[in-house]
């Protein structure tokens, strides 16, 4: 089985036209569907206290596998309907990422790019 994102987003997107669901995942339904599906990914953490999060990751990993594959899914489709080359735009984000958080500046802290 292949884990590329080209190859997964062909697998999604086959899953999708095979049951005639394109014209239900337009732009706003997809964004909305992604906040969803994170919003229920987050529930398994709220109100969880440090030290019980390792516990609930233990307890209710495939639980969390499985709503992080929901966001994941969801994504891929979305980013391939707008045309986007999704493994394309995070390289291009991550080297981004790269200059606005130099090494040097930002090992070891959370600051925000602009307090660096």
């Amino acid at each position: 089985m292949s884990d590329s994102i080209a190859e997964l987003t062909a697998q999604i997107q086959t899953f999708v036209d095979a049951r005639e669901w394109r014209k239900y995942h337009n732009a706003k339904d997809l964004a909305v569907a992604i906040s969803a599906e994170a919003g229920e990914l987050m529930q398994h953490f709220v109100w969880q206290q440090e030290e019980q999060i390792g516990k609930r990751l233990e307890d209710r990993r495939e639980e969390i596998a499985s709503e992080i594959a929901d966001v994941a899914i969801l994504l891929f489709e979305f980013a391939d309907n707008l045309g986007l080359k999704l493994g394309e735009v995070m390289q291009a984000k991550i080297a981004n990422n790269d200059l606005r958080y130099p090494v040097e500046k930002s090992r070891g802290n959370n600051l925000k790019y602009s307090e660096l």
